[in-house]
């Protein structure tokens, strides 16, 4: 095989590997997630298990924003509030699912933090509080900084003046953080082209 052929094979190998390898990765995160939650309610047919699970959370959305039922919603998460441990998890879990799909979604204000004092080091985050006066840091905001190729992230406080607003989409943001920059731009710029 000549040298020319063998660096063709080699390209077009790592350019396959380059399809592949995402989508095979998201088609079994997808599978194995659909697995595990079809798994929670053990019937026979596939899927019927995650169709049920849909169905009563979105049963339970409807009545716990139902007028007559409401008040038996705000009376049990009243109960849970006041339980020692139970309230630390269960006020966390849905402050954080309220981050993302809640009425005051939260990480959708992306900013750059200065890492240094000169300014040379930026990092992106996400404003989830613009003022802590109320815990006596006047002058200070709660950012939310995320890991790269990770689910998770450290929260910082942080003086205004290391904080700018950056000119992105919050989503696009979060996919550019996540990616370690690789990703993200490129959609933003198509939303800023309006295509």
């Amino acid at each position: 095989m000549s040298k020319f052929t063998f660096h063709r094979f080699i390209s077009y190998f790592f350019r396959g590997l380059l399809f592949v390898v995402p989508l095979a990765l998201t088609i079994y995160i997808i599978y194995e997630t659909l697995e595990w939650l079809d798994g929670l309610i053990p019937v026979n047919i596939p899927g019927l298990g995650l169709i049920i699970i849909i169905v009563n959370i979105t049963f339970l959305g409807y009545l716990a924003s139902f007028f007559i039922t409401r008040p038996f919603f705000d009376q049990l998460e009243r109960y849970l509030v006041k339980i020692p441990l139970v309230n630390i998890i269960y006020t966390s879990i849905k402050d954080l699912i309220g981050a993302f799909v809640g009425e005051q979604k939260k990480f959708n204000v992306p900013v750059t933090v200065s890492m240094t004092e000169d300014g040379s080091v930026l990092k992106v985050g996400f404003i989830t509080r613009d003022d802590l006066a109320e815990i006596d840091l006047p002058g200070y905001m709660s950012v939310y900084l995320p890991h790269s190729y990770n689910f998770s992230g450290n929260h910082f406080l942080v003086k205004k003046s290391h904080v700018r607003p950056l000119h992105m989409n919050g989503t696009n943001a979060m996919k550019f953080v996540v990616s370690g920059g690789v990703s993200g731009l490129e959609e933003e710029k198509k939303r800023d082209a309006g295509l």
